[in-house]
């Protein structure tokens, strides 16, 4: 039956072979094999998308700039090396110290953070510290170099995100004493004043920035310093400035052989540990930066200039019986003797008119000239960089010259004062001051002649002269052959010169047969020690110049000899 049904057993043939598998397995197969590759072609092709992604960020970061909010940079922590004085006392040196910082994405509650902390630093800004704690950044600093204790309580406190690192901070062991010499780093150690400034200047702000400040690499700088005379220094001018009730009061002891600041100091001055007050304005190291009329201590130069002129010898004399007028101006003597004066007389009475007609003697360019030459009215040059640029009139006139001849009419620094007295007694050199250990022969090689032989000679005995019969005896130190001179300027106020208000310095120089050291003492707007007392410099600057000699001498190496004493050194001279 089936034969006779052809169609029927051809579609019954066809199913079998269905059956059998053959032809549906090779179906199955084409379907899957084409439908695999579309997914791995997929796969790749996500793949390819993510790591493309990746890449290209990576790229696009590496040209950009680092952050930086992820931690302090290097040289907060870089080296500075030591500052020591002539004997190796360390005047400055590094300390670690810690200090904190917060990393604000870990901060869970500010506010409870901050509460936490003001119990352990009650000084610090809430609304500051509030700020950069909900800043987000990776790392802000809340405070710079804490104490150990301090540290300590803070650890104690548990909060999370909080952290510490590792600096270092100056440390200065003489605390006001040295302060306007040695100077101040910030808080990121860099020198910012006195010698410390100087160091950076010289080079160290490059090693630092250059990573290569390595401690073990920098030796100390030594100074010109004695830190024991510098002690007595400090003291007396704090005591004098207290004693004599003065706005401020100041000193400098200087080795005229080879320009050596030994010791200088100013008051009111700061502790450089604890410099919250170094920016007051009465903070001001007078000694460098300080200018002021200097009174009659120029009348050494003006008797110098007067000798070295050649127009003037100690056997001069000068009418000094009646004031000298000039335009609205008359020129009185303080102590006038209303006669004529010999040279001698004129430096111990320290006479305004002998000292106007000493500077008529040689005239007015002589006179700018001279006083150019001596460095009074030059920018000192020294290592310290706070130093004052000296005024003088733009055009010398007649009476320009006749007032700068006692001291009136240009300010300079003491501390220029101090260098060019020494010009007159060491020799006649002029030797520009230094802070740095110096020998006398690299001084003499940067040395200029100023004066001749003759007018030192004749300089070194008025000096002594004057310490022995006039303005300086309250300077005398027995032993130790002192001569001195005084110098006692009307400060100007609104621009008059006023009656109440002195300007007082003394300047002297020890032993005198030999001077080796000049000491420079000043008090501004000092007041009598007593009722009906005198406020003059002979009665406290003269005073503190013989208290710090007295007590400093025999440590600069000086013996005292009273070979000399009674008048010994002035025989030949009278």
């Amino acid at each position: 039956m089936i034969a006779r049904f052809p169609s029927i057993a051809r579609l019954l043939k066809r199913r079998a072979k269905s059956e059998d598998g053959s032809i549906v397995v090779e179906g199955a197969r084409k379907a899957t094999g084409g439908k695999g590759r579309t997914r791995i072609v997929m796969t790749m092709a996500v793949f390819f998308g993510i790591y493309s992604t990746i890449t290209g960020r990576l790229v696009y970061l590496g040209f950009q700039n680092p952050d930086l909010s992820g931690g302090p940079q290097s040289r907060v922590t870089a080296s500075r090396p030591d500052i020591v004085d002539r004997n190796g006392e360390v005047l400055a040196t590094d300390i670690k110290t810690a200090s904190l910082f917060a990393e604000p994405r870990r901060i869970v509650d500010a506010d409870e953070a901050i509460e936490k902390l003001a119990t352990v630093l009650p000084e610090i800004d809430y609304e500051q510290t509030y700020h950069k704690l909900k800043s987000g950044a990776g790392f802000v600093w809340l405070q710079r170099q804490l104490t150990p204790k301090q540290q300590s309580d803070i650890m104690q406190l548990g909060v999370p995100g909080f952290g510490f690192r590792t600096e270092k901070r100056r440390f200065y062991p003489a605390g006001e004493t040295s302060s306007y010499i040695v100077g101040l780093t910030n808080i990121d150690n860099q020198g910012i004043s006195g010698m410390e400034k100087y160091i950076d200047e010289q080079g160290l702000s490059d090693l630092q920035a250059s990573g290569l400040a390595v401690a073990k690499d920098l030796k100390p700088v030594q100074l010109s310093i004695d830190l024991r005379v510098q002690h007595i220094v400090r003291d007396e001018v704090a005591t004098g400035m207290e004693k004599y009730r003065a706005i401020a009061a100041g000193a400098v002891v200087l080795n005229i052989k080879t320009g050596e600041v030994m010791a200088m100091a100013s008051v009111p001055d700061f502790d450089p540990n604890n410099p919250y007050n170094a920016q007051d304005k009465d903070r001001l190291n007078r000694m460098s930066a300080g200018l002021y009329e200097m009174g009659s201590t120029l009348k050494s130069f003006t008797t110098a200039m007067a000798l070295d002129s050649g127009k003037v010898t100690l056997e001069s004399r000068f009418d000094a019986s009646r004031p000298i007028r000039i335009g609205r101006q008359t020129i009185h003597d303080f102590h006038g003797k209303a006669r004529v004066l010999s040279v001698p007389e004129v430096f111990i009475y320290s006479s305004n008119i002998g000292s106007a007609k000493e500077a008529e003697a040689v005239g007015i360019e002589g006179h700018r000239e001279f006083l150019h030459r001596l460095g009074i009215l030059e920018k000192m040059q020294t290592e310290l960089p706070e130093v004052a640029r000296p005024t003088e009139p733009k055009v010398w006139k007649q009476v320009h010259s006749i007032t700068i001849a006692f001291g009136h009419g240009v300010s300079t620094t003491p501390l220029q004062t101090a260098v060019g007295c020494a010009a007159l007694l060491n020799g006649g050199y002029l030797i520009q001051p230094t802070f740095l250990r110096r020998a006398q022969e690299q001084a003499m090689s940067v040395a200029k002649k100023v004066v001749s032989d003759k007018t030192v000679e004749s300089m070194r005995y008025l000096y002594a002269l004057n310490a022995e019969k006039g303005s300086g005896r309250n300077a005398r130190v027995p032993g130790y052959r002192v001569g001195g001179k005084t110098g006692t300027a009307e400060k100007v106020v609104n621009g008059r010169y006023s009656k109440d208000k002195n300007f007082n310095a003394f300047v002297a120089a020890f032993p005198m047969d030999d001077p080796q050291y000049i000491v420079l003492t000043i008090a501004d707007e000092p007041r009598p020690e007593k009722p009906g007392m005198g406020a003059t410099a002979a009665s406290n600057a003269g005073v503190m110049a013989a208290n710090i000699i007295r007590r400093s001498a025999s440590m600069l190496g000086v013996k005292p000899d009273f070979s000399h004493e009674n008048g010994a050194t002035l025989v030949s001279y009278q």
